[in-house]
C-alpha cells in the first residue's frame, strides 16, 4: 500500500514513518521546512494551508492511505484550515484519510469523555482542532478521526525534554500537579493509528493511554526513570494561573481498545527505570 504521513518530520509523525517503512509500505511524509530523520520515505515540501498544494501533491502520489499527524498550536489555518485540505484531496483521490485530532477539544468540566461527547473547547488551539473534526467529517464521512492526548516515547518528546530541562536547570518553569491527562506512547499511538487506517471503520475514535496521570506525576516518572533527581522538579497548580485551556481531561478509549489488537499502555507501565 502507498501511505502518505503529513507532518512526518514531528515526534509522531516520525513513528509513524519508522512503523509503515518496516511493514513494508511505500511511503511518502511531507515536511513544512526540512525533512525529518525517519529514513526509508519519500521526503516531499509541504504547507497544508496551501489547498492546491495539498490537492496537487496527494493527486501526484496517489496514495491508498493519508495519516495527518499535522498541526501548529498558534495557527489556526494550519490545525483547522489544513485538515480540511487534506480532506477534500483524500477524498477526491480515493484515498482513505485518518486525522489525528486532541483532548482539547474538550473543556475538562465532565473530566471523563466518551466517543460521543460533544467538544466544547476552552482555547483558541482546542477550537482549532474542533474546527477540523467538523470539516473532515463533512468533507468524508469514511475518515477516522482520532482524539488524543499527550505523547510521550522513550525521549524526544516535547514534555520529557520539558523535564530533562527543568531537573537540569536549563529552563524555568512548573509541572502542574492538577493539569491531568492521560498519556500515551508514541509507538501505541502509531501502531493503532495505523491499525484503524487498515480497517473500515469511521468517525470518533479516542486512542490515550489507561493511566489518568499529572504532570508533576509523569514529570517524577521520567525524572526516574532518565536518573534524574524529581526533587529538582518545581511543582505548583494550574488552578492558580491564569493560563487558558483544561486542567483535568481523561478520554474514555474503551470502546475502540475493544476494537484493536494494539493495547494503549498507561504510563506508569511504560515510563519504567532503565
Amino acid at each position: 500500500m502507498r501511505f502518505l504521513i503529513v507532518g512526518g518530520s514531528g515526534f509522531l509523525g516520525a513513528e509513524l514513518v519508522r512503523q509503515s517503512v518496516t511493514a513494508g509500505e511505500v511511503v511518502a511524509a511531507t515536511c513544512l521546512t526540512r525533512p525529518g530523520t525517519a529514513t526509508g520515505a519519500d521526503w516531499l515540501p509541504l504547507d497544508v494551508r496551501d489547498r492546491t498544494a495539498t490537492v496537487d501533491l496527494i493527486g501526484a502520489f496517489g496514495p491508498d492511505v493519508v495519516i495527518n499527524a499535522a498541526y501548529r498550536q498558534s495557527d489556526w489555518a494550519t490545525t483547522a484550515m489544513g485538515p480540511a485540505h487534506l480532506a477534500v484531496a483524500a477524498s477526491g483521490n480515493g484515498a482513505r484519510l485518518v486525522h489525528v485530532s486532541s483532548d482539547a477539544v474538550f473543556s475538562g468540566k465532565a473530566i471523563t469523555y466518551a466517543e460521543d461527547c460533544v467538544p466544547d473547547p476552552v482555547n483558541p488551539y482546542g477550537a482549532a482542532k474542533a474546527a477540523a473534526e467538523v470539516a473532515v467529517q463533512a468533507i468524508d464521512p469514511t475518515a477516522v478521526v482520532v482524539r488524543t492526548s499527550l505523547i510521550i516515547g522513550d525521549g524526544g518528546s516535547p514534555h520529557e525534554d520539558f523535564v530533562h530541562a527543568l531537573a537540569t536547570g536549563g529552563r524555568r518553569g512548573v509541572l502542574f500537579t492538577d493539569d491531568v491527562r492521560c498519556p500515551v506512547h508514541v509507538r501505541d499511538l502509531a501502531a493503532a493509528l495505523l491499525e484503524l487506517a487498515d480497517s473500515d471503520r469511521a468517525g470518533i475514535h479516542h486512542l490515550a493511554g489507561a493511566d489518568a496521570v499529572s504532570r508533576y506525576e509523569l514529570g517524577c516518572l521520567i525524572a526516574q526513570r532518565d536518573g534524574l533527581d524529581p526533587a529538582r522538579l518545581p511543582s505548583g497548580r494550574r488552578a492558580d494561573t491564569d493560563l487558558p485551556g483544561p486542567i483535568d481531561v481523561r478520554l474514555d478509549c474503551a470502546l475502540t481498545q475493544r476494537q484493536l489488537r494494539t493495547r494503549l499502555r498507561g504510563a506508569r507501565e511504560f515510563v519504567t527505570a532503565r
